[in-house]
């Protein structure tokens, strides 16, 4: 009788064992996801290949794009995006991202007509002009706030090359007017720097981050 009571004991306990064991490793999964301040689907994309779990937050954050240093605006927008929905991270670790395209000192962000993206691949055409990206990671305890920079050079665009680019519709919602992962592409010549970084995420930039500020989490560092 004793034996029997001992196993009929035995069964709810090792039922609520199990039970906290699951609420344990459900918890570990979810810190290890990174709250994405964006609603960027090539970020997303990025977080992908790299492995890296994730949710989605929707930035609180207006973006302005003001007149002075490219870098330093960049870097004001990532930290504003992740900043703006750290308290709804439930303790993870926040990433923003901001990125823009600079020429000759100028900002070059996402044209809202058809012919301001046929200006501005214009002007980038045949020339090398610099992407240029603020990345910001934040939790309750810390923030890291960085950039990259990467150099890209049009092809010589005769106007009708221009034109069928900026029919495809591509160019919305681009910083620069144009998407290097798509039939962007056909637009380059050659890229110096982290190719990532062009299509939306430093991805070389966080995951030095990621593996100094958690080893082996992410499977890095």
């Amino acid at each position: 009788m004793k034996a029997r009571s001992f196993f009929h004991d035995a069964a709810p306990v090792q039922a609520l064992q199990s039970l906290h064991f699951g609420m344990m490793e459900g918890r570990r999964t979810t810190r290890r996801r990174i709250a994405l301040a964006s609603t960027s689907p090539q970020r997303r994309a990025i977080l992908r290949q790299l492995g890296i779990p994730f949710v989605v937050l929707v930035p609180r954050y207006e973006e302005e794009e003001e007149g002075g240093d490219p870098v330093e605006m960049v870097r004001a927008h990532a930290r504003g995006k992740a900043r703006s929905v750290l308290r709804e991270a439930g303790g993870r670790p926040v990433l923003g991202v901001d990125t823009t395209v600079v020429l000759d000192g100028r900002i070059y962000g996402k044209p809202k007509t058809e012919e301001e993206a046929r200006r501005m691949l214009t002007t980038l055409a045949g020339r090398t002009h610099l992407v240029v990206s603020g990345l910001c990671v934040v939790t309750p305890e810390w923030e890291e706030l960085a950039h990259e920079v990467t150099r890209v050079t049009f092809r010589v665009l005769p106007p009708r090359e221009v034109e069928a680019y900026v029919q495809t519709g591509e160019w919305q919602g681009r910083a620069g007017g144009y998407a290097i992962q798509g039939r962007g592409a056909a637009l380059v010549e050659r890229i110096e720097g982290d190719y990532l970084n062009v299509v939306g995420l430093p991805a070389a930039l966080l995951v030095r981050i990621l593996a100094r500020r958690f080893p082996g989490v992410y499977g890095y560092g």
